[in-house]
C-alpha cells in the first residue's frame, strides 16, 4: 500500500512571501536586486501564478536572512508531522 504525504500548502508559502516582503517595507523591484530574481518572477510567486525552484526559494532566504527550512517549512502549514519509520 503506497501512502501519499499530504499535498504542500502553497498558500501558506505564498502568505509568507509576502509577510517577509513587507516586514521589510520591499517593494517588488527592491526584492529582486538582493535575490537575483526578476520582478516577474516574485509577482507571479506572490499571487501564485508560479511555484518556483528550489533555487528561486534559496536566492530568497537568503535575501531575506532566514534559514532555508523556516522559508519552506510553511509548507508544511497544517500537516501532522511524518511517523517516525519502524524499526
Amino acid at each position: 500500500m503506497t501512502i501519499f504525504p499530504p499535498d504542500p500548502n502553497l498558500g501558506a508559502l505564498r502568505v509568507q512571501l509576502a509577510r517577509l516582503r513587507n516586514e521589510r517595507g520591499w517593494t517588488f523591484d527592491e526584492l529582486a536586486e538582493r535575490s537575483g530574481l526578476s520582478r516577474r518572477t516574485l509577482i507571479d510567486l506572490e499571487h501564485g501564478r508560479t511555484t518556483g525552484s528550489v533555487t528561486t526559494w534559496h536566492a530568497l532566504a537568503h535575501a531575506f536572512d532566514v534559514p532555508f527550512d523556516q522559508l519552506l517549512g510553511t509548507l508544511c502549514e497544517g500537516h501532522a508531522p511524518p511517523a517516525e519509520p519502524s524499526a
